[in-house]
């Protein structure tokens, strides 16, 4: 049971990253959500005073709030290990495997999940090669409706999808945007949900599915984080199989690549009531909007309860 009366915890939010906003938008609610639980909490962004101040004041606990590439490819998780201060999710090699999504779909698919097929192209390639070649060649396997994104990155930025083969060349301009290798994924069609994985000791288990319908058909970034642009159905709108086949999904996604704490890990739910692996979240969004906390507070949870929870966790697994 979390101790509510002696804690110190540092949240660690904003960074320089396409993200910043959104973290810092986490980092508060995190914030408000144990201070209200009472625990003392410093809420710092990751700036050059970060360290030092860490080194400093030595808190018990820290909990990482930084989305984008340095809260999620597994650096600041790295420095957090060197420095040993105990910290909340997944650690540093398991969230660079996570943060790269071929690696991941690849480590999902030899788990046993579903995956849509797909192909991962650098930059590079696609200009020494000629754009028009290489689409010439992934035409001949991935026909549209297709799904391009960056390989790396969150927050569904960089990612479109291509209805029109006419249009893949243009999508591929804005996944290069955000990341040097771009993935042309074969698009599922079905019912989009989010399966948040919380462990606070005894084992990772699922949350209520969350079905994602944004009115404008794509769950963009604008669809993520601003109110009323998506309707959410929690638990998702599946009969008893397909959601219990959709956490057990979740949960091997989760165990498959070390995984800790917290995650969410993304589907497509196809007409056979298949789940279909799109990729896993080690730092979930935890703004007013995001899916977790919907699926938290749908379970029946306390956001505070249960984020002291994972932070003692962290604390217990430093031990």
């Amino acid at each position: 049971m979390a101790d509510s009366t002696r804690r110190d915890v540092v949240v660690v939010a904003g960074g320089i990253s396409h993200e910043r906003d959104v973290s810092l938008r986490s980092g508060r609610r995190v914030a408000d959500s144990l201070t209200g639980f009472g625990w003392n909490v410093t809420l710092r962004d990751a700036d050059a005073q970060l360290l030092p101040a860490l080194g400093a004041s030595r808190p018990e606990v820290v909990w990482p709030a930084l989305h984008g590439a340095s809260g999620e490819d597994g650096a600041l998780r790295g420095v957090l290990e060197a420095l040993g201060v105990p910290f909340v999710g997944s650690q540093a090699t398991a969230a660079r495997l996570a943060w790269d999504k071929p690696t991941a779909s690849e480590v999902a698919r030899r788990a046993g999940l579903f995956t849509p097929k797909s192909v991962t192209l650098s930059h590079d390639v696609f200009r020494e090669l000629g754009a028009v070649s290489v689409l010439d060649a992934v035409g001949v396997e991935h026909t549209a409706p297709l799904v391009v994104k960056p390989a790396r990155g969150g927050s569904a930025q960089g990612v479109t999808r291509v209805l029109d083969i006419d249009d893949l060349p243009r999508a591929m301009v804005t996944a290069y945007t955000y990341c040097d290798d771009a993935i042309i994924e074969q698009m599922v069609t079905g019912t989009e949900i989010a399966v948040g994985i919380i462990d606070t000791g005894d084992g990772p288990v699922a949350l209520p599915a969350v079905e994602i319908v944004p009115k404008a058909g794509v769950y963009g970034f604008e669809a993520r984080y601003n109110a009323g642009e998506t309707t959410f159905f929690t638990p998702a709108r599946l009969d008893e199989e397909r959601a219990s086949r959709a956490a057990e999904a979740a949960i091997t996604a989760h165990s498959a690549l070390a995984l800790r704490h917290i995650s969410r890990i993304d589907f497509i739910v196809d007409g056979a009531g298949t789940p279909w692996f799109l990729e896993a979240n080690v730092l979930p969004g935890l703004t007013e909007t995001s899916l977790v906390p919907q699926a938290l507070i749908a379970a029946g949870y306390d956001l505070g309860w249960v984020y002291a929870e994972l932070a003692e966790q962290a604390i217990r697994d430093n031990a």
